[in-house]
C-alpha cells in the first residue's frame, strides 16, 4: 500500500514542470516527473556552448495571463530598474504594480529576469523591413511605389470581397492582408516553417498564432506609438504579436525551468531524467501506471499513479497505451504530422548589415530576423547578445542562431554537424549577411517533434481527444501533448488549469481544452 497518493508527469518541459509545482503547493499528490532527456525545459530549455548560450527558437516571456507572469516572476525576481525606466502597469497583478527599483542588479547576481525591448524584422530583396509590417513611409520607400500600390489595392480588394469560406491558412493570410502583402511578406517563410504549401494547411494555426492582428491593428499600433508613450510590462491592450517589451531569464529560458525543477525536488517531488516511458497501462477508463526505459542497460522500471499527466507526442503516447486503443485511434494518430528544427550557433566577429560591417559594438537591435528569401533553406536568423547580454561569453561577439525547419525524413537531418555549419555559412553569405573569414566557431542543436502540424489528419482530432477524455486520470497538457501550437505560457495554463480541475474536483476537461482558444484565457483581468 502506497503511504502517498501520486501524479506521474511525463516530461519536464514548461507545462510538465509547472504541473509539478502547482500540485506540490495545492494539492497532497506527490508529483514524479519522467524525462526522457537529461535537460529541464524541453523545447524551452538552454544550450550551453563553451558559455555561449542558445535558445531554441526563441523565448519570449510575454504573457496576457496575470497568472502566469506573477509565476514567473515569484520564481525569477524582476531586476533593478533605473529611475528613469519605471515600470507601470494597468493589471490587477500585485508583482507588476510598481517600478523595479529594489530589485536584483544582474551583473551581481544570477537569479534574475530581465526587462527587454522586443525588436523584429523581415528581411526580404537584401532589405530590411519591420515586423509586423508597418503601413509607414519607410516600408514603402524600401517597397517601392509600384510594389507599394499593389499591396494597397490587394488589401482593399481583400476588405472589399474577403473570401467567404475560409478553411485553409492561405485564405486566412489573404483575408487579412491582402494577396499582394501575403505573397511578399507570409508565404515563403510560412512554407519554409511546415514545408507544405500554405493552401495545405488548417486556417485554424492563422487564428490560434496570429489572432487578431491585422493591417488596420498594426497601423493602429504605429499611430499610438507616435502620440502615447507606455512601458507597461502586462500591454493588455496590445496584440500579442505587437508586444515592445518582454521579460526574459539572464541565462535564458532554460534557467527558469532548472529552477522550478529544483523547487519541485526541494519541496518532495521526484524528477527522473534519462528516463523514456514505453508504456502506458490502462485499466478500463484510467491509467494505472507508467513503465519507462531507464539509463543504465535499459532497465525498466514501473511507477504506480494515481494522476497521469503527458506531454509526450500524442502519436508516441497511442504507441505506448496497453492495452492498445481502437484501429480509429491509431489510425488517425499516425496520421499527425510534426516539424523539426535544427539551429546552427555561429560565434561571428560581425555582420554585413547595413552600410559595411556591423560588429558586437554595433547597434543592431533585433531579437530575431526572419528570412522572406526563397533562395535559402534558412528561415530565421536569432541575435542571442539581444535576447541577454549573458547569453554570450565574449562581448566583444555576436553569437547567433541560424534556423532550419525539416522532418526528421529531410537529408538535412541527416547531415553531420560539420557540413550543416558549412550550409549555414554559405547562405549567410548567399544573402549578404555574412562575410568570409568572419566565423569564429559554430556548433549545431536538433529538436524533434518542435512545430506540431494542421494537416496530415489533425482534422480529424476531436476522435483522438474524445478518446483521451474519457481517460479520467489523464490530462493531457502542452505543445505536444494537446498537438497544439501553443505557445509557453499557454502550454502553462493548460497545467495550471489541470491542478485546478483536480483540486477542485471537476471532472471535465473542456476549460483545458479552451486555453487559447477563448478570450477568457488571453487577457485574464
Amino acid at each position: 500500500m502506497r503511504a502517498q497518493k501520486t501524479a506521474v508527469i511525463i516530461g519536464a518541459g514548461p507545462a510538465g514542470l509547472t504541473a509539478a509545482y502547482e500540485l506540490l503547493t495545492r494539492t497532497d499528490l506527490r508529483p514524479i516527473v519522467l524525462e526522457k532527456s537529461q535537460y529541464m525545459g524541453g523545447i524551452a530549455r538552454t544550450i550551453n556552448y563553451k558559455g555561449n548560450r542558445i535558445d531554441l527558437g526563441g523565448h519570449r516571456f510575454f504573457s496576457k495571463s496575470d497568472r502566469v507572469m506573477n509565476w514567473w516572476l515569484e520564481h525569477l525576481p524582476l531586476q533593478k530598474l533605473p529611475e528613469t525606466k519605471t515600470v507601470i502597469s494597468k493589471t490587477k497583478a500585485p508583482l507588476l504594480t510598481s517600478p523595479s527599483l529594489d530589485g536584483p542588479d544582474p551583473d551581481k547576481e544570477d537569479r534574475v529576469m530581465l526587462l527587454r525591448d522586443r525588436k523584429s524584422r523581415v528581411y526580404f530583396s537584401r532589405r530590411f523591413f519591420d515586423y509586423p509590417i508597418r503601413l509607414s513611409p519607410a516600408t514603402f520607400s524600401r517597397l517601392g511605389l509600384w510594389r507599394s500600390l499593389q499591396i494597397a489595392g490587394s488589401y482593399l480588394k481583400s476588405l472589399s470581397f474577403p473570401i467567404r469560406d475560409e478553411r485553409t491558412l492561405e485564405d486566412f493570410f489573404i483575408n487579412r492582408f491582402g494577396r499582394e502583402l501575403y505573397t511578399t511578406f507570409f508565404k515563403t517563410y510560412t512554407e519554409k516553417v511546415w514545408g507544405v504549401p500554405c493552401c495545405a494547411i488548417s486556417a485554424e494555426w492563422g487564428r490560434q498564432r496570429v489572432k487578431g492582428l491585422s493591417v488596420g491593428k498594426s497601423a493602429l499600433h504605429f499611430v499610438k506609438k507616435l502620440l502615447f508613450t507606455t512601458q507597461d510590462i502586462a500591454q493588455k491592450n496590445t496584440e500579442t504579436s505587437l508586444v515592445e517589451q518582454f521579460l526574459y531569464p539572464k541565462y535564458g529560458p532554460g534557467q527558469m525551468w532548472e529552477e522550478v525543477a529544483r523547487k519541485v525536488r526541494e519541496k518532495g517531488g521526484l524528477i527522473q531524467t534519462n528516463h523514456e516511458v514505453s508504456k502506458l497501462y490502462l485499466d478500463r477508463d484510467r491509467v494505472r501506471g507508467v513503465e519507462t526505459v531507464g539509463p543504465v542497460a535499459g532497465e525498466r522500471r514501473y511507477f504506480e499513479c494515481d494522476v497521469c499527466f503527458s506531454t509526450m507526442a500524442i502519436k508516441d503516447l497511442v504507441r505506448a497505451l496497453d492495452p492498445s486503443p481502437p484501429a480509429e485511434v491509431k489510425q488517425i494518430s499516425e496520421g499527425l504530422m510534426y516539424r523539426d528544427f535544427i539551429t546552427v550557433g555561429l560565434l561571428v566577429k560581425e555582420l554585413n548589415v547595413g552600410s559595411g560591417g556591423l560588429s558586437a559594438k554595433g547597434s543592431i537591435r533585433d531579437n530575431w530576423i526572419y528570412l522572406q528569401e526563397p533562395s535559402v533553406r534558412a528561415g530565421r536568423l536569432q541575435i542571442f547578445n539581444n535576447w541577454s547580454p549573458y547569453l554570450v561569453a565574449d562581448p566583444e561577439t555576436l553569437w547567433i542562431g541560424f534556423e532550419y525547419f525539416c522532418n526528421d525524413t529531410d537529408p538535412l537531418w541527416g547531415m553531420n554537424d560539420e557540413d550543416i555549419s558549412r550550409l549555414a555559412r554559405h547562405e549567410l553569405s548567399q544573402i549578404g549577411i555574412l562575410g568570409p573569414c568572419t566565423v569564429l566557431d559554430s556548433t549545431v542543436a536538433r529538436m524533434e517533434k518542435a512545430y506540431p502540424a494542421y494537416f496530415g489528419t489533425y482534422d480529424r482530432f476531436p476522435v483522438l481527444r474524445s478518446f483521451f477524455d474519457h481517460i479520467q486520470n489523464l490530462f493531457l497538457i502542452g505543445r505536444n501533448g494537446m498537438h497544439r501550437y501553443n505557445n509557453q505560457d499557454h502550454s502553462m495554463l493548460t497545467a495550471m488549469v489541470s491542478v485546478d480541475n483536480i483540486a477542485a474536483g471537476v471532472c471535465s476537461k473542456d476549460n483545458i481544452w479552451k486555453v487559447n482558444t477563448e478570450q477568457e484565457y488571453l487577457e485574464e483581468k
